[in-house]
């Protein structure tokens, strides 16, 4: 086992693991939150921080992915990790570190996943091997997709982009916590592919995001890409069109 204290009053308790033939131990936290569960209140609106919890948690296992239709996933190598459990409680990351030292100063690299922003999940790749033979702390995040991440309509009352904020809050607990898993917070790499690298390259551009990391690798992605950005108009748009195929319901209008 492996433990993490995050504060006076809350750690974690993670498992040691390896990579395929290399020596290194690793150790590995799952499921960890990073944000307050965006129900509730909380739904479509920018995620909040986490308050920790009392006591050890347990971070043998990944935590649930955002609600999608996963059938697009079933022809990649990856089918066979599709995840059963899903929520909107979904904002939670995963570390691997060869080292626990605090005083480590490790590199980090944050993995934001792709699935073009309708769905897609932290687990689709284990970080075990890249801490292992990279020497570097390795994290991977959730982050809300689909209608839940960027519905939005076109103005104040649900601005949107719910799911590149998440990306950010997530950055943010990592400036505050991933000195305890033994990683630089001054030494902050993010990657992503896909949806993941156009998140990549959104932020880098944007404000909110500065100094949150250091450099970044946007992989068959960019917002350049036609159709990854809309109008304001088009966006309200998409969301009238969302209330129609969903009969209407009650919560849509709720939120109009």
């Amino acid at each position: 086992m492996a433990n993490v204290q995050l504060s006076e009053t809350a750690s974690l308790c993670g498992v040691e693991t390896s990579a395929r033939d290399h020596p290194a131990r690793v150790f590995a936290f799952k499921g960890i939150p990073y944000a307050q569960p965006p129900t509730g209140n909380r739904r479509l609106r920018p995620p909040e921080p986490l308050k920790l919890w009392q006591g050890q948690r347990d971070a043998s296992k990944y935590g649930p992915i955002c609600h999608q239709n996963t059938d697009a996933m079933k022809n990649i190598p990856h089918k066979a990790v599709i995840p059963d459990e899903q929520s909107e409680d979904c904002l939670q990351l995963n570390v691997w570190t060869p080292s626990l030292d605090p005083s480590a100063n490790k590199a980090v690299m944050v993995w934001i996943h792709g699935g073009g922003f309708a769905g897609g999940w932290s687990s689709m790749y284990e970080g075990v091997a890249l801490a292992a033979y990279e020497d570097v702390v390795f994290v991977s995040i959730n982050y809300r997709c689909g209608l839940l991440g960027f519905l939005s309509t076109g103005d104040e009352v649900i601005p949107g982009n719910y799911g590149l904020l998440d990306q950010m809050e997530a950055l943010r607990w990592i400036s505050k916590y991933i000195r305890k898993f033994g990683g630089n917070p001054d030494n902050v790499t993010i990657l992503g592919q896909s949806a993941g690298g156009i998140s990549c390259a959104m932020l880098l551009v944007s404000e909110a995001a500065q100094g949150l990391f250091h450099r970044a690798i946007c992989q068959s992605g960019t917002c350049l890409i036609p159709g990854m950005t809309w109008s304001q108009d088009t966006a309200k748009g998409n969301t009238l069109n969302a209330m129609k195929k969903l009969g209407e319901t009650k919560l849509l209008y709720s939120i109009m």
